[in-house]
């Protein structure tokens, strides 16, 4: 049976270390799961304005409508972002704005993360991973975190690479141990601005 699984990669520049996080996750997790996997992978920053547009307004353009349902009806979801000022970005966190707070319920999720320095990396627990458990999504024990040094090589570091491989492990263990399914509509109900606006 085919399997779903959605990259949502919140990374602002080109390249991105953020997108290479992406990528190494990715491809762990389909070396685990063989070949039967469909891969989708969300780049936020190409739906910048489509999400600030939804945000206001209630009605989702047909780009970032595709890129929800893509989310949505995975079986399973990796979730990476930078940090900024200590926390998952503005953009990741106004993606998950949109949604409603029940489309991804049971969905197993890899939590990762990049900054400029190590010292942040206790944002996964303090941070994305109460952001999902709110979701009802059902994050894997492992996350992974990725800091300069971890790249100084030009590749991932002996110890980040034993995280990608044991967060990929987990993500493709609760993946298989559900049943496939396509889920609900994953728009949240927005109030358009002008009904706000006549609330005042």
């Amino acid at each position: 049976m085919s399997r779903r699984i959605a990259v949502v990669s919140g990374g602002l520049s080109v390249p991105s270390s953020t997108r290479l996080l992406a990528d190494q996750l990715t491809a762990a997790v389909v070396d685990r799961l063989g070949s039967d996997v469909e891969v989708e992978v969300v780049e936020l920053r190409e739906h910048a304005r489509a999400l600030a547009d939804n945000l206001v307004t209630g009605f989702p353009p047909s780009s970032l409508r595709a890129a929800v349902d893509a989310v949505v009806e995975a079986d399973g979801l990796i979730a990476v972002t930078p940090v900024f000022s200590g926390s998952y970005s503005g953009l990741f966190k106004t993606f998950f704005d949109v949604l409603d707070k029940e489309a991804l319920d049971g969905q197993p999720v890899l939590l990762a993360a990049t900054a400029g320095t190590a010292r942040h990396s206790l944002m996964l627990e303090h941070a994305m991973r109460p952001l999902f458990t709110y979701l009802r999504a059902v994050p894997v024990p492992t996350g992974v975190f990725a800091a300069p040094e971890d790249w100084a090589s030009g590749g991932p570091s002996g110890s980040l690479s034993e995280r990608i491989a044991r967060a990929a492990t987990e993500l493709a263990d609760a993946v298989r141990s559900r049943p496939a399914r396509v889920r609900p509509d994953g728009f949240a109900d927005v109030v358009p601005f002008e009904r706000l606006m006549s609330r005042r």
